[in-house]
């Protein structure tokens, strides 16, 4: 809805801009157009960011996010596993 009343307060300006004689109606006419384009430009990309946006229905809480933060905190306080290495496997032979 906001998208067409922009493009008709840019059609609105763009017109008074090309019909009138007086200095001061063509800055409104032009200040009208550049208003008008710049908001359809926004609401554009506005509705491009939501359509590829998640639902906050499918967003983890904040009581989740902690107890991840917590599981990463200690799984660093413990240390990185060390995968066997072959030498190991060697020894006992």
């Amino acid at each position: 809805m906001v998208r067409w009343i922009m493009i008709g307060l840019a059609v609105l300006g763009l017109a008074l801009s090309l019909t009138t004689r007086s200095p001061g109606l063509l800055g409104l006419g032009l200040l009208c157009t550049a208003i008008g384009l710049f908001g359809v430009v926004f609401s554009l990309a506005a509705e491009r960011v939501a359509s590829r946006s998640r639902p906050d229905s499918a967003m983890l809480g904040p009581e989740a996010l902690a107890a991840i933060r917590e599981r990463a905190r200690a799984q660093r306080a413990a240390g990185p596993a060390r995968p066997p290495s072959s030498s190991d496997s060697r020894q006992g032979h």
